[in-house]
């Protein structure tokens, strides 16, 4: 079978079935693809052709390449053997770490690649003023990115900004439109009139609608909805009638991927579960291969003479199995197995390292209930529990048995003293992980049952200017990310078997979560309710405040205090 797809560029024929998704058709035919390009797709009776399907390539619509581990050279080397041809990207995690340099990081190497990495400009870096980050992005320095060709502007995360009318996130709204530039939404839970405001600011977009419900106001509102299934935020089950109820208003993404998930399937995934619930094979491959091209003006080709010749081979259109995938004309995947080479790439990162000691962890008891942060399977938000944490010594102490642990957040950017809080869902029973992948400034994150593993595993990834780690009581096990505290240099296979024997460390230490580093990366994200920690304290995402740790401090009238401890 390999023979029948070349895999150099220049002239070629190949037939099959083509899917015709434009004209809702299939037709047996042979494509001649020349230069990149297809010059014909000429006719064919059924028989004369083999039982093969040709498609156009998938594009996930909304993703943080740096969320794989890997940089865009290494994620498209595995993407391509799913059949994605594209990715429509928001480097807001490198941007938060290096500002504009960041953006460019990613721009440069993943030119070097034949894939097409459709990057935006962050909107929203920092995410907020409650945390540091390690850069910010100006509207000036949004105007270059558009200047140096940034298609869109990318999700702005700032909702209450936008209808506060906040005058710096009016100003990149503004310069968006008068550069006719796309911009992508972030608005979780927003309802009613407040979403028809936000809406009615030129925003196009929302990937965050974890009810139906909500996705429908949304769409009612004029909004896309990015149908969402990642390695933490799971809303497919939850939104897939939108492809019964408006599949004109639908894309598909995952947002955030890690490495074990990509080398397992991107979204090809999600149409083959979307075409077995039933849904019209054409909607659904609209959704995954023709929406995201038209709404943000991708450059690639529909399987019609004159396009480029980015498109798939698949076996069925039931388990949609990829037996090759074209970009540009060059087989860049064939049956399982990656043409593209594995690239070096340049280290680059901000990190200022300092090693974290237990007494600085110390939390103070207080009177009363303490808000605890409840962290739930597959979601980005949080709940808030007000909680009886027990005490020792005249501290706060961790309480395994009934799964309430620490949570600590450390400036990665400049010394300072942690923040500290509580929380429930990790179900850790003894150890710690750490984290320097934490939405969206990445500081460093950890989760513990004692402060002593705590250190170890927040000092491991101290000592390698990022990466993942965790400790059970004296062995450590970390996985370095040398570029920018947030991706590896290494192989793909090799990152996403590391992560695997990290997440498997993690849930032998008692975390019932799919992915508890992911979930853990999204414990510092802000403009993400209910209840998060930064590297500044305790945060209230409704009412976008630092709140007190303590709730009879803020009920007795005691006003809001950092959760950030000194050892002073």
């Amino acid at each position: 079978m390999s023979s029948e797809f070349p895999a150099a560029g220049g002239s070629f024929r190949i037939a099959g079935h083509v899917v015709d998704i434009l004209r809702r058709q299939i037709l047996p035919a042979e494509v001649v693809v020349q230069d990149g390009r297809i010059v014909a797709r000429e006719p064919r009776a059924a028989s004369e052709v083999p039982s093969v399907y040709l498609l156009p390539g998938f594009v996930d619509a909304h993703v943080h390449v740096e969320s794989s581990l890997l940089p865009p050279p290494e994620f498209a080397r595995l993407a391509v053997i799913h059949g994605t041809v594209a990715t429509v990207s928001d480097p807001h995690e490198i941007a938060n770490v290096l500002g504009i340099e960041g953006v460019r990081y990613m721009r440069r190497t993943a030119s070097e690649v034949p894939f097409l990495f459709w990057f935006g400009a962050p909107s929203c870096v920092p995410a907020t003023r409650f945390e540091t980050a390690g850069a910010e992005l100006s509207v000036e320095e949004i105007r270059t990115l558009f200047d140096e060709g940034v298609p869109y502007l990318s999700e702005m995360m700032n909702y209450p900004g936008v209808l506060a009318e906040d005058p710096e996130v009016m100003a990149k709204l503004r310069l968006a439109q008068t550069y006719g530039r796309p911009i992508d939404g972030h608005a979780p839970g927003l309802r009613g009139e407040e979403a028809r405001r936000y809406a009615a600011y030129g925003i196009t977009t929302d990937h965050e609608c974890f009810t139906l419900e909500e996705a429908l106001e949304k769409v009612a509102a004029g909004m896309w909805i990015l149908i969402r299934e990642g390695s933490a935020a799971r809303n497919f089950e939850a939104l897939h009638p939108l492809l019964r109820l408006h599949p004109e208003r639908c894309m598909l993404c995952t947002d955030d991927l890690h490495p074990d998930a990509l080398v397992a399937g991107h979204i090809n995934v999600l149409v083959r579960r979307a075409v077995a619930a039933g849904y019209d094979l054409f909607d659904v491959l609209r959704a995954a291969c023709l929406h995201p091209v038209q709404h943000y003006g991708l450059p690639l080709g529909m399987l019609r003479p004159g396009d480029s010749a980015d498109f798939i081979v698949v076996e069925d259109l039931q388990d949609f199995s990829v037996l090759a995938t074209y970009v540009r004309g060059h087989c860049v995947a064939r049956e399982g197995e990656s043409l593209l080479p594995h690239r070096e790439v340049e280290l680059v990162n901000r990190f200022v390292r300092r090693l974290v000691r237990t007494e600085e962890l110390r939390v103070p008891a207080c009177p009363g209930r303490v808000r605890v942060i409840e962290a739930y399977d597959g979601q980005l938000i949080t709940g808030e529990l007000l909680w009886e944490v027990p005490t020792r010594d005249g501290e706060l102490v961790p309480d395994p048995t009934h799964d309430v642990l620490k949570l600590v957040v450390v400036n990665r950017y400049a010394e300072a003293p942690p923040a500290v809080a509580f929380i429930r869902g990790f179900g850790l029973r003894r150890g710690a992980i750490a984290s320097s992948v934490a939405h969206d400034s990445h500081n460093v994150i950890a989760v513990g049952a004692s402060d002593e593993e705590l250190c170890r595993a927040l000092n491991a990834v101290m000592e390698n200017r990022g990466g993942l780690a965790v400790a059970e009581g004296n062995s450590v096990q970390v996985l370095p990310l040398g570029i920018a505290g947030l991706m590896s240099p290494e192989e793909g296979y090799t990152v996403a078997r590391r992560y695997m024997e990290l997440d498997a460390a993690a849930k032998r230490l008692g975390s019932p979560l799919r992915a508890p580093f992911m979930t853990l990366s999204f414990m510092a994200l802000l403009v993400i309710p209910i209840l998060k920690l930064s590297d500044r304290g305790l945060f209230d995402g409704r009412a976008f405040r630092f709140v007190s740790l303590c709730a009879a401090q803020e009920e007795a009238g005691g006003g809001v205090q950092s959760t950030a401890v000194s050892s002073r």
